[in-house]
């Protein structure tokens, strides 16, 4: 076992709350080699990856290059690509599909308004089984190669599934990492068996709680707030949680502080995130962001680091009608 993926475990460093944010998803079919920023370091026309990059940046838009498991051999001949949009919010998921001869027509699109869930006319609905996106992009980090090719080569195996290699999901410490469409929730430190749970849940509109990240709908501050009320109730409905705002708690002063202080490096940052529920529940949940210690690797031969941890203090029922509305 690799280096980063090795000391997360040791140091059981939990997965809930680290899933990569992201309201939708466009992923685009490009075989060959990856590097390590794939949409300007592959076969797809840089110049292309840099502009689509520059229309999706602040959208709610993250793109990502995807492949079938297997050879990896690009052979430059013309072909039609698989272009997968993919809405993630509980009340509006959608997944939509393209088949197109040039890449470039995805620069024509309105990324604003696909960030927002409207898909236009973009491609055709996608009614087929949950997808999974294994993260096996080794140039940004070998552990996703290590662990995560031999999870998308046995799933593959099963005719039942629609599976892909894709090139970075967040979190390569957590390898093997998989995304899980059309609901938008993230997995890590997965098998094969973990992995066909989750899609076996996904199937019938749930979600398997074993080894989730979060949703990439959500904060991170919303994601460890959704995932402790799904424990709490033992829902595991997809759309049956939302997250209906997300508000910074101010810090508590401390002892000796001034306007002329040095700011305090351990200083607590926290949020209070309310989750609704279909039936007209509703939760407050305070959720606290610490530093995790002692030091590990984030990333095979980075630096050693202190990576954001978010804990849940408490979850409070209350009245909905007291609970901030909005995203």
């Amino acid at each position: 076992m690799s280096l980063c993926t090795r000391a997360s475990i040791e140091l059981a460093e939990p997965v809930a709350a680290t899933a990569a944010t992201a309201r939708t998803w466009l992923l685009i079919e490009q075989p060959g080699p990856w590097g390590a920023k794939a949409l300007r370091s592959s076969h797809l026309d840089p110049a292309l990856g840099r502009e689509l990059e520059r229309l999706a940046d602040g959208t709610g838009v993250r793109l990502g290059l995807i492949r079938r498991p297997g050879r990896h051999a690009d052979t430059h001949q013309p072909h039609r690509r698989q272009v997968i949009a993919a809405h993630t919010a509980p009340d509006r998921s959608w997944v939509r599909t393209a088949a197109l001869a040039d890449p470039a027509e995805l620069a024509t699109l309105d990324f604003p308004a696909l960030g927002a869930g409207h898909p236009a006319d973009f491609g055709t609905r996608y009614d087929g089984p949950p997808i999974a996106l294994i993260c096996t992009n080794g140039t940004r980090d070998r552990c996703c190669a290590l662990h995560g090719r031999p999870l998308a080569a046995e799933l593959a195996t099963d005719g039942g599934l629609d599976v892909w290699e894709t090139t970075h999901l967040g979190g390569h410490r957590f390898a093997p990492t998989m995304l899980v469409l059309p609901h938008g929730y993230s997995y890590g430190r997965l098998d094969a068996a973990t992995a066909k749970d989750a899609l076996s849940a996904a199937h019938s509109g749930r979600v398997a709680l074993e080894g989730c990240r979060g949703r990439s709908t959500w904060s991170r501050p919303g994601q460890a707030a959704e995932l402790a009320v799904r424990a709490l109730i033992d829902e595991d409905r997809a759309a049956a949680l939302t997250v209906r705002g997300t508000d910074p708690v101010e810090p508590e002063p401390a002892s000796g502080s001034g306007p002329d202080s040095d700011p305090d490096p351990d200083a607590r940052t926290a949020w209070t995130v309310h989750v609704h529920h279909t039936d007209g529940r509703a939760w407050r949940v305070l959720v606290a962001q610490h530093a995790a210690t002692p030091p590990r690797p984030e990333s095979c031969g980075a630096a050693l680091g202190t990576p954001a941890r978010m804990d849940v203090e408490s979850v409070e029922p209350i009245d909905p009608a007291v609970a901030v509305p909005g995203g």
